[in-house]
């Protein structure tokens, strides 16, 4: 199975690398930007909004806590790397847009 260039395996869980476009008009993926998943939120990049939406639209998306959901890196950017903890490759592949 070849794993998508946003996808890396991690001993915890997977590591989702994002594209993030704030203040759209809903949240929902995007197709592929780069090596990287796009994704669309709602909020505008304004005290954490953005980032929190992508928390909560992961956590919904795989089913698991919020806690389970960690910004890596990107916190001021576009891209991100988000780890998604206690989830399988295979989980995740289902899950996400192919």
């Amino acid at each position: 199975m070849k794993i998508p260039p946003y996808l890396k395996v991690m001993p915890k869980g997977i590591v989702l690398n994002l594209h993030v476009q704030p203040k759209s008009s809903r949240t929902a993926f995007a197709g592929i930007h780069g090596s990287s998943l796009k994704l669309k939120v709602q909020p505008p990049p304004v005290d954490g909004a953005a980032n929190k939406a992508c928390r909560q639209f992961l956590a919904k998306l795989f089913n698991i806590s919020k806690s389970s959901v960690v910004l890596k890196s990107g916190a001021n950017s576009r891209e991100k790397a988000f780890l998604i903890a206690g989830i399988s490759l295979d989980y995740a592949l289902d899950r996400l847009p192919r």
